[in-house]
């Protein structure tokens, strides 16, 4: 029989695009003070780049409420391209009348907690001593499997509906209830639970996890996108009532914003 508590406790997870978050201010009494020729030659140089940006993967939100007025977003397969985008930007005219408010660098995450605990079972199962090469090498065996499997959900594009909600969050560690230290069935066991509840709303919202351990902040970015809005609040509000959630997660701020295509870019502009 093998003991579950000789493995190791990280659960497998698997990478795909790198994702970018801008969000953006624009400084209104400057862009006001330029004569409407300039300002439109400005907004038709940023149409056309949002544009050709939009069909590599980005989309263009108008930001809800106070923290910004536009909310950017790149799927893009690796870091080099998503810098790549940055410097794009910043080569704008426009960009001297913005302000980024604030950003989030991550990358699409699936946790693999079953696929996990059966390949570290059949391990044990075999006495194959953990991080052996033989270890390593089922594991990439695995992993390379479920790349496969996994590769519309690790690549997505930017879905198309009218809405976003994105948030950052974290895992509680505290002195009484610390998210990493219980063991990996427990975890399991919550995240199946909490999954089911996102799962009954598969048909109006589309969800996208994504990791950013090492990259930002906090250790994941959640983006919902649905064209009902209010999806949003019920969706998050039931989690909140399941166990992971109640117990250990922790919300960064929310952003929610309204899908503009780059060509209507000019609407948002406008004085």
């Amino acid at each position: 029989m093998h003991d579950s508590d000789h493995f190791p406790p990280v659960p497998l997870t698997i990478e795909g695009s790198s994702i970018l978050h801008q969000m953006l201010r624009v400084r209104w009494r400057e862009w006001r003070a330029l004569n409407q020729s300039r300002r439109d030659e400005i907004v038709g140089q940023a149409s056309a780049i949002a544009g050709l940006l939009e069909s590599d993967g980005s989309g263009l939100f108008s930001l809800l409420g106070h923290k910004g007025d536009l909310m950017m977003v790149h799927f893009r397969k690796c870091f080099d391209e998503i810098g790549e985008v940055e410097r794009s930007l910043t080569r704008l005219a426009l960009w001297d009348y913005l302000e980024q408010t604030t950003s989030y660098l991550s990358v699409v995450e699936l946790g693999l907690y079953e696929s996990t605990a059966q390949v570290y079972a059949s391990l044990a199962e075999r006495e194959v001593a953990p991080r052996s090469p033989e270890w390593n090498k089922e594991i990439e065996e695995t992993l390379a499997r479920q790349r496969q499997a996994m590769q519309p959900r690790l690549y997505p594009e930017v879905p198309p509906h009218k809405y976003l909600c994105f948030y950052p969050m974290d895992r509680r560690r505290g002195e009484q209830k610390n998210w990493y230290q219980l063991p990996m069935a427990e975890r399991q066991r919550q995240m199946q639970d909490h999954g089911a509840i996102g799962r009954r709303y598969a048909g109006t919202v589309k969800q996208i996890i994504s990791g950013s351990i090492g990259f930002d902040d906090w250790e994941w970015g959640v983006d919902l996108f649905a064209d009902d809005p209010l999806v949003f609040k019920r969706l998050i509000y039931e989690m909140r009532f399941d166990e992971v959630s109640a117990v250990y997660a922790l919300f960064g701020s929310f952003y929610v914003g309204q899908r503009t295509p780059a060509a209507q870019l000019g609407k948002l502009l406008q004085v």
